[in-house]
């Protein structure tokens, strides 16, 4: 079992910067697939990013790429995103989550095992 614990969030203004962090726990070997989701209030879950942490590489959706960079620390077992030029739209509730899909899977992997508790983003205007 995996235990993911989010930290990071906050309110910020619309261009500023926050970077959000998830330590993993536990069965850590299952961890090769890790994303971050976010949910707005009255909207579907959405998948922002994914990495493959054994190689290292990334997904990322759309409307986050070129301003969200994904990346993993294995010594410190943490997931990290880094939110760039935030923008009113992006307020939700972020989630990370783990699984042990292959390379293959993990882009466009979205049902996730493991998942955190969530940490609020608010960008104001």
């Amino acid at each position: 079992q995996v235990q993911l614990v989010e930290s990071g969030g906050g309110s910020v203004q619309a261009g500023g910067s926050l970077r959000l962090s998830c330590a993993v726990s536990g069965n850590t070997y299952v961890t090769n697939c890790m994303g971050w989701f976010r949910q707005a209030p009255g909207k579907e879950r959405e998948k922002v990013a994914s990495i493959y942490t054994w190689l290292g590489t990334t997904y990322y959706a759309d409307s986050v790429k070129g301003r969200f960079t994904i990346s993993h620390d294995n010594a410190k077992n943490t997931l990290y995103l880094q939110m760039n030029s935030l923008k009113p739209e992006d307020t939700a509730i972020y989630y990370c989550a783990a699984d042990r899909a292959s390379r293959d899977i993990c882009p466009t992997l979205v049902s996730y095992t493991d998942w955190g508790q969530g940490t609020q983003v608010t960008v104001s205007s």
